[in-house]
């Protein structure tokens, strides 16, 4: 069934600190926009969501991802990833009181839409969550229709989330499993299939990744 999602991001100057050194430090920025633009270009063609929701400190500094069809709201002050989570889900949930919402991670530079769609078919309905390619983080948890999202990332999230009711989806979904925390992350995107503004961001440095 259909899907309203809420992807949280840092502004691109300050995230993915353990990424640093994976372009020149003056394109940093310009990777974790990518990132976050390749994977909003798949999930915006995938006819199960309606709708997405980007939560972040500073909308202004990605005003350029409202083209992409989505909609930035400023976290609530002083929270952490979980609370902006709750805060973009309680947003969406207003308009659709009895939908299914998601939170995405904003860092899946390979996605690919089919993958996206199977995870929501696969779910059809129930509270469920999708596993890094690790097994310990998450990169999509979904509520059961009308239900809370119950957001638990962090640390060992996969087993909180699994812990927490959400049922672990099993088909392989690799492009959707594969966020990118690390260089070694991103070799493995690069495996995969980069987007358009990841692949094209990296020519120089593919050679030195491999």
């Amino acid at each position: 069934m259909d899907a309203d999602l809420v992807m949280p991001l840092k502004p691109p100057g300050t995230g993915k600190s353990r990424l640093r050194g994976a372009v020149p430090a003056h394109r940093h920025a310009e990777l974790v926009l990518a990132l976050a633009c390749d994977t909003l270009a798949a999930v915006t063609s995938v006819a199960g969501v309606r709708r997405v929701l980007v939560v972040t400190a500073d909308p202004a500094a990605l005003s350029e991802l409202a083209g992409l069809g989505v909609e930035l709201v400023a976290e609530p002050a002083g929270g952490g990833l979980n609370e902006a989570l709750r805060h973009g889900a309680e947003l969406l949930r207003a308009d659709a009181p009895g939908g299914v919402v998601g939170a995405l991670q904003a860092d899946l530079p390979a996605l690919r839409a089919v993958d996206l769609e199977q995870a929501l078919s696969e779910a059809a309905g129930r509270r469920a969550v999708v596993f890094d390619r690790q097994g310990t983080g998450t990169t999509l948890l979904l509520s059961a229709p009308g239900e809370p999202l119950d957001p638990r990332f962090g640390a060992g999230s996969a087993e909180l989330h699994r812990a927490s009711g959400a049922i672990p989806l099993t088909r392989a979904l690799p492009s959707l499993r594969g966020d990118v925390d690390t260089e070694d992350d991103l070799r493995h995107a690069a495996k995969l299939g980069l987007g358009k503004r990841t692949a094209a961001l990296l020519p120089a440095e593919r050679a030195r990744m491999r």
